[in-house]
């Protein structure tokens, strides 16, 4: 073998040799990354989770994002979420916040799905007032009451409470079915303010229930009446009796306004 030959061969091993050392280095680099790195751990949904149901250790798993890209809230650890009560639904991929989950004290799954400081009431309805059973656990309704004036045949409805959410029909807090469904009872979320207004408007008349779209937040005010301003009432002008002597005796002039009168008078 020629000294020329021999060179090459040294020179490729040397060569192989340093590759494999970069290309180990740059993997021991990877392997051995800080914790404290540009990537954050994120818990998120790997199923669909629907709203008001209990999120099971199946349901979720933990990927790491960029730290820049996670919310504020979002969980770092399953262990974190797994008993708790979804109040919104989340899609495959979403990432579990700590706004969409509540914490289940026992009691039933609806109680959880409760603000703290708003109360639940249940609505008697039928396929008209239920909105020909379009309404699932999630949506946003407007409560219309219905009343008759009086004696008379006439009837107002007027709009009585607004941006109400579904949390359950029936007695279900959950559902995946888009189909309408007619049902006998309909729970809605709302202040206890509110509650009294409902239970009210119950007991005078009939209500029914308004579809919102899920983003419209808006909420009509009530135009204010402006108060009317008193009318000055005129002072009435008081006919004051002046006594003057006349020709051939007494009279009595009456002012009354601009109108003078001179009547005789018998003293």
């Amino acid at each position: 073998m020629s000294a020329r030959t021999l060179t090459l061969v040294a020179l490729s091993l040397l060569l192989g040799l340093g590759a494999a050392l970069m290309a180990n280095n740059w993997l021991s680099a990877k392997l051995n990354a800080s914790p404290d790195d540009n990537l954050q751990a994120v818990v998120v949904a790997t199923v669909e989770i629907p709203f008001g149901q209990m999120i099971e250790a199946q349901q979720v798993t933990v990927v790491r994002m960029p730290k820049g890209t996670v919310p504020d809230d979002a969980f770092d650890a399953t262990d974190k979420v797994v008993g708790k009560i979804a109040t919104f639904s989340m899609l495959r991929g979403d990432i579990l916040r700590s706004a969409r989950v509540a914490e289940h004290l026992g009691g039933s799954t609806l109680a959880s799905l409760i603000a703290s400081n708003k109360r639940a009431v249940s609505v008697r309805v039928d396929d008209v007032v239920g909105v020909a059973g379009f309404l699932l656990p999630g949506n946003r309704v407007d409560v219309l009451a219905t009343r008759k004036n009086g004696g008379s045949d006439g009837a107002e409805s007027r709009t009585i409470l607004q941006d109400l959410r579904v949390l359950a029909v029936d007695q279900t807090a959950s559902t995946d079915k888009t189909q309408p469904v007619v049902v006998r009872a309909v729970t809605l979320e709302m202040t206890p303010k509110e509650a009294e207004v409902l239970v009210k408007a119950m007991s005078e008349g009939r209500l029914q229930l308004a579809l919102r779209n899920p983003l419209d937040d808006q909420k009509k005010t009530e135009p204010k009446v402006a108060s009317a301003k008193p009318v000055p009432v005129p002072v009435p002008v008081v006919a004051k009796p002046v006594v003057r002597r006349i020709d051939g005796g007494y009279g009595v002039i009456i002012i009354r306004g601009t109108e003078v009168k001179v009547a005789k008078a018998q003293l």
